[in-house]
């Protein structure tokens, strides 16, 4: 992915879709220094775009990344969007005015049920789709929304394309700059990860593995997930994009080639 006019270009060489908010500054740009990571709270990806794209809301970003990694560029990249609210950041105040907004397409914070976990807006997930961490700045255990592999995929090609562009300083999150108001986007999101592989330091080289017997990739971190495909034969070499206690996130490689997404116990794999 490229950026082109403050325009998000795909890599297919065609513009990413784009709705443009009427919540921004208007006649203001930003020089951005940051790229702030944020989740939607939202039911869905539509329902979310059309909020953040209707004037009552008062709010915006300029992305939106689904759980497919569908993605709505909302504004263009130097204009002045409405995400950060009242916050300040490594001497700075005001990030909407030293910012780059992606908003994910995550519920947040969960409640556990008999069946797996429901949202504040009464949607239910299953327990596959939640985990249970503490917040880094209160500690208190609640229950969480999992973000999708393809999101972050995503996300970590469209961060790296905005730092080409822009030579922004790092990855935060909307928790960082707003510690005292805002939770999102949470424990379950993986940001050391994230972070490393947008900036690209050489401190976090691309990690790789390989299967040490045949191996089950499922779309989860547990057997309780589904089988996305057929065993991966032993030998098979992996990028690892996350981890969740045993089991690691990993993209699979065909020669250099990345193929299938998803997850797989860190006991039969090694270092390459």
């Amino acid at each position: 992915m490229k950026i082109e006019a403050n325009r998000l270009i795909l890599d297919d060489g065609q513009s990413a879709p784009f709705r443009q908010t009427p919540n921004i500054s208007q006649g203001r740009t930003i020089d951005p220094q940051y790229l702030v990571i944020h989740y939607t709270a939202g039911s869905s990806f539509d329902s979310s775009v059309n909020w953040l794209t209707h004037p009552d809301a008062q709010a915006s970003a300029h992305l939106v990344i689904g759980r497919d990694g569908e993605i709505m560029q909302l504004a263009d990249f130097t204009a002045r969007t409405w995400h950060a609210g009242k916050s300040s950041w490594r001497g700075l105040n005001g990030l909407n005015s030293h910012s780059i907004g992606i908003e994910l397409d995550n519920a947040g914070i969960l409640t556990r049920t008999a069946d797996g976990w429901r949202s504040s807006f009464q949607k239910t997930y299953p327990e596959a789709d939640g985990m249970e961490a503490a917040h880094k700045n209160d500690g208190v255990m609640r229950g969480w929304h999992r973000y999708t592999l393809n999101q972050i995929e995503a996300l970590v090609a469209i961060g790296s394309a905005l730092v080409r562009e822009y030579g922004l300083k790092d990855v935060i999150g909307h928790d960082d700059i707003a510690p005292h108001r805002k939770t999102d986007p949470g424990p379950a999101f993986p940001m050391d990860m994230v972070r490393a592989r947008i900036m690209g330091r050489e401190d976090d080289r691309e990690e790789r593995v390989k299967a040490t017997a045949v191996l089950n990739i499922r779309s989860g971190p547990g057997t309780r997930f589904d089988k996305i495909r057929p065993p991966l034969p032993k030998g098979t070499e992996m990028i690892v994009t996350g981890e969740d206690g045993v089991w690691i996130a990993v993209t699979v490689l065909d020669g250099d080639e990345p193929t299938d997404t998803g997850w797989v116990h860190s006991h039969f794999v090694a270092e390459v």
